[in-house]
């Protein structure tokens, strides 16, 4: 059975400050049991000299990508002097934004053998990429902190989302207005579109990653983008219909209803 305990991502601090410390308690608790279930699929699966095919699966379908993650993460972060960590990983890990707490982070760190682990953590990582989400390195440089997002299309990450609705037709989303499309505005609200589905809803600044670069905006979302610019320029409008009638161009693909953070 899949554990979808919320993974709480602040501190213990943090939670006592917003009244939260159940919710920490719990993920702490799930962090530490996908550590044990790493520790033995690695024990099971390791003959001596390489890792079963598939050994990362049965820990990724119980816990999932974010918790493997999470807790893969701050066991090289805690691990950053051992050499049987690839620099690869290391830069990976510390990318990661774990909050410090050396009395309690020390309590999730998987202690299978670091070589071993290491390849583990390729296999993960692998899987991951091989899902074809979008991330920073699709994004202009510099566009979640300096540049404005209105009119753009944006990434939402990853972690924003449920993993059941990871999918690049969720991700891809048109920032309409709101005072966080402005980079230095003390609100965080953007009204945004999915290219997806074409839900209208609001996130924060804060959820998406950055400003998609154009060279990655698939063309079914070049579609849907032209339709919602054309909805703002009703003479554009007629002339993107005749377009799309002589080229064809079919929508994007529908969708589920609902993305949730947790």
């Amino acid at each position: 059975m899949k554990n979808d305990t919320y993974l709480y991502r602040g501190s213990l601090e943090y939670a006592r400050r917003n009244n939260e410390v159940s919710l920490w308690r719990a993920s702490h608790r799930a962090n530490i049991a996908c550590k044990k279930a790493i520790e033995e699929s690695i024990r099971q699966g390791f003959d001596g000299m390489h890792l079963q095919e598939g050994c990362i699966q049965g820990v990724l379908e119980e816990y999932g990508f974010k918790r493997v993650n999470w807790v893969l993460a701050n066991t090289v972060r805690e691990k950053l002097w051992d050499g049987r960590f690839s620099r690869d990983n290391k830069e990976w890990a510390c990318c990661q934004m774990i909050p410090p707490d050396p009395e309690h982070n020390c309590e999730f760190v998987v202690e299978s053998h670091p070589a071993v682990l290491d390849g583990f953590l390729n296999e993960v990582r692998t899987a991951f990429r091989n899902l074809n989400l979008f991330g920073p390195e699709h994004c202009c440089p510099d566009s979640r902190a300096a540049l404005d997002y209105e009119g753009k299309v944006l990434v939402l990450s990853a972690d924003a989302l449920k993993e059941s609705c990871w999918s690049q037709e969720n991700q891809l989303w048109y920032a309409h207005d709101g005072f966080g499309c402005h980079p230095h505005a003390i609100g965080r609200s953007i009204r945004c579109i999915c290219l997806g589905d074409g839900e209208e809803t609001r996130w924060n600044r804060s959820d998406f990653t950055g400003i998609l670069k154009d060279e990655f905006l698939p063309d079914w979302a070049a579609g849907k983008l032209k339709e919602l610019i054309g909805q703002k320029n009703p003479d554009l409008q007629k002339t993107i219909e005749i377009t799309d009638k002589e080229q064809g161009l079919s929508k994007g693909p529908t969708l589920p209803d609902h993305r949730t953070m947790k």
